[in-house]
């Protein structure tokens, strides 16, 4: 499974139409894919640990998708077993009237991480230049030129030490019609079912059209976008896990050195 596969070059060329919500790499089975996923997830634990423990750098996560794309699911299976000491979640609803009397990004700067910790952005920043857009919320002159807006407060973040991966979760319209219809058969699970997704999903390809933008425009050497396969939702986990533990990997954090030499100190009875 090649990672830079799935990941969205600067300045390439890219229609999400060219991919495919279905694909499974080289894992053959959801059994397999969970075996994998418990390999991925000891690996993140680990090196949670060292990050932070050593509490000099950050790595935010952004999860975006399309209603019933998996994003809770993801959070949930991804990141079980981490020491919630140094991983939080932050989700972003319709904007408070305060937060609206500050500019578009304030909400979210205040709830990136600090040294040593891991935070989800269960939906994002990108809100402001999708469903604004799609709903017209503001004028096109206005979230046009938050591209660039958003590009250079992630340069700002990651110029601070914090490594930034962004993940959407790429379903098919049949894939999310048969997870509206899973919602409304199990009564356990009305309480996730809206009205406000079928309205949405009329917009289908309004949001299909607003994402690709979204990825193409702000998918940066620093803060890269990857897309997903996420119909098979064993798959979708083993590989959002998988860059997770590669950026890690890669930021490479290390336990601190003591603060004094313990090697002569007894413990007394």
């Amino acid at each position: 499974m090649k990672l830079d596969h799935y990941r969205v070059r600067p300045h390439a060329s890219f229609r999400l139409d060219d991919w495919d919500p279905n694909d499974t790499a080289n894992i053959p089975d959801k059994d397999t894919a969970k075996d994998l996923l418990k390999v991925e997830r000891k690996r993140i634990a680990r090196l949670q640990e060292r990050l932070y423990a050593e509490s000099r750098q950050s790595l935010l996560v952004i999860l975006q998708a399309t209603d019933t794309g998996g994003k809770d699911g993801t959070i949930k299976d991804v990141f079980k077993g981490v020491n919630q000491q140094g991983c939080q979640v932050r989700s972003f609803k319709v904007p408070t009237e305060i937060e609206l009397d500050h500019d578009f990004l304030w909400r979210y700067h205040e709830q990136t991480p600090r040294d040593g910790l891991i935070t989800i952005f269960n939906r994002s920043h990108y809100e402001d230049v999708l469903v604004v857009r799609v709903k017209n919320l503001v004028e096109k002159k206005v979230w046009k030129q938050r591209y660039e807006q958003i590009n250079n407060f992630e340069q700002l973040l990651t110029a601070n030490r914090t490594r930034i991966i962004k993940f959407y979760l790429h379903i098919s319209k049949d894939e999310q019609k048969e997870r509206l219809q899973a919602r409304l058969d199990n009564p356990d699970k009305h309480w996730k079912f809206s009205k406000d997704d079928l309205a949405d999903r009329e917009l289908w390809d309004q949001y299909q059209e607003a994402f690709h933008d979204a990825i193409s425009k702000c998918s940066t050497k620093a803060a890269p976008w990857y897309v997903i396969p996420a119909n098979h939702k064993w798959f979708r986990n083993v590989l959002v896990a998988r860059i997770v533990a590669e950026t890690l990997e890669d930021m490479n954090p290390q336990f601190p050195e003591a603060k004094e030499n313990l090697a002569d100190i007894v413990i007394p009875d």
